[in-house]
């Protein structure tokens, strides 16, 4: 009779409320879908909609203005702002002051416009105590009116003065983040709450268990039941049984050839390597509170192959007029009085025997920064965020779509690719992503 008891109780409630206790604890604490769940519902503020301020309308951005957006952000934010000063003037309505032709000129070369003796040129370069705004003698005049135009465009999004948003569309954007963020956390407690009530169920169950062995343990039973009844768990003869043995010589032998598997595989590999520069130069107050474009300092980033190590003097374009007196930046006014290079210790590091080129994957490829460096606004100190392996290279051609909107180079490329594929999206790998020769001379 209690062997049909005990058998029940174990096979028919104990051993699946453990297994459903042990899938739900899983499902909380080991399964990354939950938290990439919630980071997909959480919205982006760089790609929520902007609407016009409160009282103003604000001109629709046309194609060129978008464009002077992008050279806007690259080249003159970290100096300008539309409607603020910062370390130059505020831009707006800045045609009012001077006419196209002399922005133009002063944009290109702003030292020869000063030189000529223009006075307003003279005046400017006086009140900013002297310093010189950088040069641009490679923009053209349709990229520079692009930056003009998109002053105009920003000219009537006037931000409010506490700060804040002055868009509709940020409310929304965070509402629904809060609801999001309650959703989510009802769903946690509820998980919580089965979780608690199932463990609870699984101590009942238990003391069941041992209030009905010891009152049989009173009655007469045959020797089956007696058995079960009287049975203890015998911890050293667990220890001493051939299949404990056999178990944790298993796990020793698995735990230390994953070790030395992990040591091999990690030869050449300098993933969270952070050397100490020699200026303490942090991209979490640059890059990240003060929001200077990468593009800015890596001339070279959208360009060429190397996004470049920016030079002494592109400091000195803020610095000339910000923190002057540093102590932590004399090394690098010592650097430009001498007219040497700061020698910046290299982070990222390919082997000679790899080709990558930026200007193909950030300026065709349309991929961020962050990206391949990881949360670079973020790092006071920068380190090498990926493992920039061959494998995690192939990985990314094969997982990433190739971006061809506006770019007529794809056009009939596109076009082969849907016939013979349904319309798939077209990958890296699809237009030559895995071949040997396209990362290797």
């Amino acid at each position: 009779m209690f062997k049909k008891v005990h058998d029940m109780l174990i096979s028919r409630t104990l051993r699946p409320l453990s297994l459903s206790l042990t899938l739900l604890l899983s499902v909380l604490f080991f399964n990354p879908s939950l938290t990439k769940a919630e980071e997909a519902k959480a919205p982006d503020a760089s790609t929520a909609p902007a609407a016009p301020v409160e009282g103003a309308a604000a001109p629709a951005a046309s194609g060129l203005a978008e464009k002077g957006k992008t050279l806007f952000e690259d080249n003159c934010k970290s100096c300008h702002a539309v409607h603020t000063k910062e370390v130059g003037p505020a831009l707006k309505d800045v045609e009012k002051r001077r006419d196209r032709k002399w922005l133009h000129e002063w944009v290109k070369n702003s030292s020869k416009v000063i030189a000529s003796g223009d006075p307003y040129a003279k005046k400017l370069f006086a009140e900013y105590n002297q310093a010189v705004m950088t040069s641009f003698p490679t923009f053209k005049d349709e990229e520079i009116n692009a930056i003009l135009d998109y002053i105009k465009v920003e000219e009537a999004n006037v931000p409010k003065p506490d700060g804040g948003s002055s868009t509709t569309a940020s409310a929304g954007a965070g509402a629904g983040a809060k609801a999001d963020d309650s959703a989510t956390g009802y769903v946690k407690i509820l998980l919580f709450g089965f979780v608690l009530v199932l463990f609870l169920i699984v101590i009942v169950l238990a003391l069941v268990l041992t209030v009905v062995k010891k009152h049989l343990s009173t009655k007469e039973l045959d020797e089956s039941d007696k058995y079960l009844a009287e049975q203890k768990f015998d911890v050293n003869a667990v220890i001493k049984s051939q299949a404990f043995k056999i178990i944790v010589g298993f796990l020793i032998v698995s735990f230390l050839g994953k070790t030395a598997l992990d040591g091999v595989m990690s030869v050449g590999i300098q993933q969270g390597y952070a050397p100490k520069q020699p200026i303490a130069f942090s991209h979490k107050l640059h890059a990240g509170k003060y929001q200077i474009d990468c593009n800015y300092c890596h001339t070279g980033v959208r360009k060429g192959k190397s996004a470049n190590i920016p030079s002494a003097n592109i400091c000195m374009n803020c610095h000339s007029q910000v923190k002057t007196d540093s102590p932590k930046l004399q090394r690098l006014r010592d650097a430009v009085e001498k007219n040497q290079p700061i020698e910046w210790v290299r982070v990222h590091n390919l082997p000679d025997l790899a080709y990558f080129n930026h200007s193909q994957h950030v300026a065709v490829g349309k991929l961020e920064c962050q990206t391949c460096h990881g949360p670079i606004e973020k790092m006071e100190v920068v380190q090498q965020y990926s493992p920039l392996t061959m494998g995690w290279c192939i990985n990314c051609h094969r997982e990433t779509e190739v971006k061809t909107d506006g770019n007529g180079y794809y056009d009939k490329l596109v076009k082969l690719h849907n016939e013979k594929n349904n319309n798939s999206p077209m990958k890296v790998k699809d237009i030559g992503g895995l071949e040997c020769s396209k990362c290797h001379y």
